[in-house]
């Protein structure tokens, strides 16, 4: 019978270096790193007590802003153990992003990588801080950001400033365990161990406070409903800063004492060589990753019989493409629906369920989860069949936003319900179908995007007098970003000139990939413009324009 559980994220690990020392937990097939979970649990040991010496401790905000590198899991477990948060951070930030997170979060320490082809980390953490390049590692004084105290380069490579970690490892070996133990013994399920930046159903990016009892028994429930054992190896392809990563798939494999197969970063290629080599059972995936792997050249090379089930999830997941990746990849598909702030588990097909209900619906409710369709106006259950507001109510929903209750109050009711702000129907055997959404989000491709984010941000552009940003449909990522702008009287601009303003300055997945400039927005009779219809008009101003859409 199933039940929640009050093991802390260390527990599950010490468990399963206790009972299966031998078994491989972590493995990179593509540079053929593996790790026991004995060799595991020993090294975050270390780097555990490497972060006490440099100041960590219970509460302490720590950042990992990385790809799936090696050592993320080992940052993530150490923060875990010591009672820290582990804050994850977007691997596409921009420096203005990045800024504004290690303020808001409070940050104290700041993990980071090289970064990625089109964003140096370490050049934006110079920017950022350049009293880094004068100052001894520990001794970090920003007048700007005061509470961060150290910077850590996940690598061997040494930089003016931050410590590596090597560095921190060997400090871990050669530091008593006496505070380390006082910190893991003081650990409580209920602390907060994950913070993630979500822009949530409103306003600029907030923390997502996620407990130990949170994420764990999200993840848990996650592969009861695929049938996971510790006999399953999943492949890991999506980013484990997103819940995707590491609740949906991290927190299962820790608590089924499952392989964990690593992929660093997204490649179609990497991803069926790993599934192949390591015989992985299950795979993970946003749509546009199942659609890259299905139509890679040498995807009939790998024998990817080894599989049976998995997760699509993220965006819309198109019938046709579910159906296909059943029949070519052999594993049966199951859709997660969520949000960061509900850990993000609240409903999900399960492995077992009829073709139909896993293709067109987003399953029901997890256990010990109460997901009820809330009238967006009366805030009352609407029946079976009619359309209204997707809210939960259980162990999975967020201690809430940090810093900031008034945000928490907007989302969780009177009554401890969750509100998505997605709109849904459920049908008669408690399945529920997502239809639309009362907020203005954007999801591309798994990504949430706020507009008033970017709009603020496009104000500052000469010659843009007003601007709106809406949906537009995209066949390959659900949705893609659109700004809609009202220009200065006499100023003129391209399409071109306001990506390129966007450049470098804010994620490349939030620059509008469709500018159009017009002379006035669609309003209500009490002149609140009307987002809905600007992705209406997006459609039609493509085809007047010529654009196809994508």
């Amino acid at each position: 019978m199933l039940q929640l559980s009050e093991k802390t994220l260390g527990q599950y690990l010490e468990y399963w270096a206790e009972h299966t020392p031998d078994k491989e937990y972590v493995v990179y097939s593509d540079r053929d790193l593996r790790f026991t979970w004995k060799e595991f649990n020993e090294r975050v040991d270390d780097m555990a007590r490497g972060l006490v010496a440099i100041g960590v401790t219970k509460g302490t905000h720590v950042g990992l802003w990385a790809q799936n590198v090696p050592d993320w899991l080992t940052f993530l477990y150490a923060c875990a153990k010591l009672g820290a948060v582990c804050i994850t951070v977007n691997t596409n930030y921009k420096q203005s992003e990045l800024e504004y997170l290690v303020k808001d979060s409070d940050m104290h320490t700041l993990c980071l990588t090289d970064g990625t082809w089109e964003s140096n980390y370490v050049d934006m953490t110079y920017a950022m801080l350049p009293e880094l390049r004068e100052c001894q590692r520990g001794h970090l004084k920003s007048e700007r950001f005061p509470n961060l105290k150290n910077v850590v380069y996940i690598g061997q490579e040494k930089y003016r400033g931050m410590y590596n970690t090597a560095e921190i490892l060997l400090l871990g070996e050669n530091t008593d365990d006496e505070e380390f133990d006082r910190l893991r013994n003081s650990v409580n399920c209920h602390d907060v161990v994950n913070m993630q930046y979500t822009s949530g159903t409103t306003g600029f990016p907030k923390g997502v406070m996620l407990t130990h009892y949170n994420i764990a028994n999200d993840g848990f429930l996650t592969g009861e409903h695929m049938h996971f054992t510790n006999n399953d190896k999943l492949c890991v392809c999506v980013p484990l800063f997103h819940c995707f990563g590491v609740v949906l798939a991290t927190m299962n494999c820790l608590t089924h004492g499952c392989t964990q197969v690593m992929v660093e970063r997204f490649d179609p290629l990497v991803t069926l060589a790993s599934v192949h080599r390591e015989r992985c059972t299950a795979l993970y995936g946003v749509p546009t990753m199942f659609i890259a792997e299905l139509n890679h050249p040498m995807f009939d090379m790998f024998d990817l019989t080894c599989l049976r089930t998995g997760i699509m999830a993220g965006s819309l997941c198109p019938i046709e493409l579910m159906r296909k990746v059943e029949e070519k990849m052999h594993l049966h598909v199951t859709s997660v629906y969520g949000l960061t702030e509900s850990s993000p588990g609240m409903s999900q097909t399960r492995v077992d369920d009829p073709d139909e209900v896993r293709y067109t619906t987003v399953g029901r409710d997890y256990e010990f989860v109460d997901v009820k369709v809330l009238d967006p106006e009366t805030n009352k259950e609407v029946p079976v069949g009619v359309q209204g507001e997707m809210c939960c109510k259980g162990f999975n929903v967020m201690k809430g936003y940090y810093k900031n209750p008034k945000a928490t109050a907007e989302v969780i009711d009177e009554n401890g319900y969750l509100h998505s702000g997605d709109l849904g129907v459920m049908d008669e055997n408690g399945n529920y179908r997502i239809t639309g959404r009362i907020k203005d989000m954007i999801i591309r491709g798994g990504e949430n995007i706020y507009p008033r984010e970017i709009e603020e941000f496009l104000y500052h552009l000469p010659g843009v007098r007003d601007v709106q940003v809406a949906g537009v449909p995209s066949k390959k990522y659900g949705e893609e970003v659109g700004a809609f702008i009202i220009l200065d009287e006499g100023a003129q601009l391209s399409t071109e000139e306001v990506r390129d303003f966007c450049r470098g300055k804010i994620a490349r997945y939030k620059i509008p990939k469709y500018v159009f400039f017009v002379k006035e927005y669609p309003l209500t009779g009490s002149g609140k413009i009307q987002k809905f219809k600007l992705r209406e008009l997006s459609l039609k101003l493509c085809a007047e324009q010529g654009i196809e859409i994508v």
